[in-house]
């Protein structure tokens, strides 16, 4: 049986975290080979003021490419080869100028940390979603699997749940906690010589520290993740008769099952 006839012929579908992964990793590929390319036919020319203008036009291109083509386009290269489409919550259809701009600007600024309340809302928005009133859906869905997309979820609503004030109070309370204790790790990791000042302050990190803020960063966004799930899980445990439909749409976000009553 097609996993088509599983949802709505109109609802939209709302693109996983590893589909959108995909679409970013194929415009970063566009963008070293833009930027490599630039610069080996700067190096050929061999003449200061043409690569001077070359360098403005390269850096302007990166500067409009994701909020024209959003704007106009529903999405950039690598949205389109990833089957993804930017829309607008209002109109429906693809977001204006301003918005699209907006909306690269805050993904650039928060970087992967804007991902981390993808799990915790209902239609995988990150926070540069949720800003500008828009979602990242899949553009054809019969090109679509199952495991590369979700329905709105309807389990965080209904007079049973706790208001979007107390579950908000609740998940900050625990990032604030997060932050103290990575806070505190830090000035652990400092004292006991793992990362030098110069490193905290920016100035220069060597290669192992590189690699060991790396790995902080992942595993901040790891526990964000896992943390927001579980204050979900924790506030929906409390409430006996909608549990079991809490622990269902769990699995199926971790494991990439596709569903028609999430």
């Amino acid at each position: 049986m097609s996993h088509k006839i599983l949802v709505s012929a109109t609802a939209p579908l709302y693109a996983r975290f590893s589909r959108r992964l995909r679409g970013m990793f194929i415009d970063w590929v566009i963008s070293v080979i833009v930027a490599f390319g630039a610069l080996f036919l700067a190096i050929a020319i061999g003449n200061d003021n043409f690569s001077r203008a070359l360098g403005f036009l390269i850096v302007g291109a990166f500067l409009l490419y994701e909020p024209v083509l959003v704007s106009y386009a529903g999405g950039t290269v690598g949205h389109y080869f990833a089957n993804l489409k930017i829309a607008d919550d209002h109109s429906r259809g693809n977001v204006s100028f301003l918005k699209a701009a907006a909306r690269a600007v805050i993904k650039f600024l928060l970087g992967w940390y804007s991902f981390i309340v993808i799990l915790a809302t209902r239609r995988n928005q990150a926070v540069h979603d949720l800003l500008t009133r828009s979602t990242v859906q899949i553009r054809d869905p019969e090109k679509a699997s199952p495991h590369q997309y979700i329905t709105e979820r309807t389990n965080f609503q209904g007079a049973n749940m706790p208001s979007h004030w107390r579950r908000m109070a609740v998940i900050c309370a625990y990032l604030l906690l997060v932050c103290l204790v990575l806070l505190s790790g830090l000035v652990a990791m400092l004292m006991m010589g793992f990362v030098s000042p110069r490193c905290l302050n920016g100035s220069f990190c060597s290669k192992g520290e590189q690699i060991l803020n790396t790995m902080i960063s992942i595993t901040w966004l790891v526990v964000m993740a896992v943390r927001h799930q579980n204050i979900w899980r924790k506030e929906r445990r409390d409430l006996a008769e909608s549990g079991p439909h809490l622990l269902v749409d769990v699995k199926r976000r971790f494991c990439g099952g596709a569903s028609a009553d999430i």
